[in-house]
Formats: C-alpha cells, sequence, structure tokens
C-alpha cells in the first residue's frame, strides 16, 4: 500500500517540476522604462515557476523588497554581481530591487498567478524613483 502511495506522489513532483517554467531576467543599466533596469522589469508567472537573475551589467544586485512581499513567502538577497535563482511558490505580487540602485528606481514586479497587477501601489516606504517605476510598470503592463 505504502509503494503506490510514493509512487503516485514522485510522480507528481516530476510532473510539477516538468512543467514549471523557468524565467531569465537580466540586471542592465538601461532599458525601455530607464535607466537602472530589470529586463524585463515585469513578469507574470505561476507558482512553481523559476526566476534567474542574470549579470548582464556590473554592480547590481536583486534583492526582496520586504514591504512587496507575500506573508510567508521566502526572500532573498542576492550579492552584487552574484547570479541567483529563485522559485516562487505562493501566488501574490512580489518585488525586487537592485539594493545600491533602489533610489534610482531599479525595481521590477512579479506576478504570481493571477492577483490583479491593478491592486498594487507602491509603498510610500520606497524611493520617489522606486515608487514611479513601480507606477510605470502598473501603467505599462497592466491591462
Amino acid at each position: 500500500m505504502l509503494k503506490p502511495l510514493l509512487t503516485v506522489l514522485g510522480t507528481s513532483l516530476i510532473a510539477n517540476t516538468l512543467y514549471a517554467a523557468h524565467y531569465e531576467v537580466q540586471m542592465v543599466n538601461r532599458n525601455k522604462l530607464g535607466a537602472m533596469s530589470y529586463e524585463p522589469s515585469y513578469l507574470n508567472i505561476q507558482p512553481g515557476d523559476t526566476v534567474k537573475f542574470l549579470r548582464t551589467a556590473p554592480g547590481h544586485n536583486a534583492a526582496t523588497i520586504s514591504s512587496m512581499w507575500p506573508e510567508a513567502a521566502q526572500t532573498f538577497r542576492g550579492n552584487i554581481n552574484e547570479e541567483i535563482v529563485m522559485s516562487f511558490d505562493k501566488e501574490g505580487i512580489y518585488g525586487v530591487e537592485c539594493t545600491p540602485h533602489m533610489a534610482m528606481g531599479m525595481v521590477m514586479v512579479i506576478q504570481v498567478g493571477d492577483k490583479d497587477l491593478n491592486a498594487i501601489s507602491a509603498p510610500q516606504s520606497l524611493p520617489q524613483r522606486a515608487q514611479k517605476r513601480i507606477a510605470d510598470i502598473k501603467q505599462f503592463y497592466a491591462q
């Protein structure tokens, strides 16, 4: 009885891994939304998908914006010039920052699942350029 159950569970885990999508985000000095950017600046992914933050230009990192993060979701903070891979398992809106360039507006938004992008707003605690970039992302990508 235990062996068939383990086989089913193992097959389910393999199937979820096979169907999970993998995305790449470049850390760049400029994109269509301006200087100091992630390319793309917005992703709409599904739970279980992974995102790899690529060191495209030197001096950048990717880290959690704690005020724009679903409760109980795993946080991260990559080192400068480090490529990092994160799995997003919980639905919600995630904010990502480049720690040294947050004040210059280097942020991005990752929407996991069907959460409404129109419902997000940048926390007032973020620097003005970061707030503006989030507003630009929302305007550019929201349906």
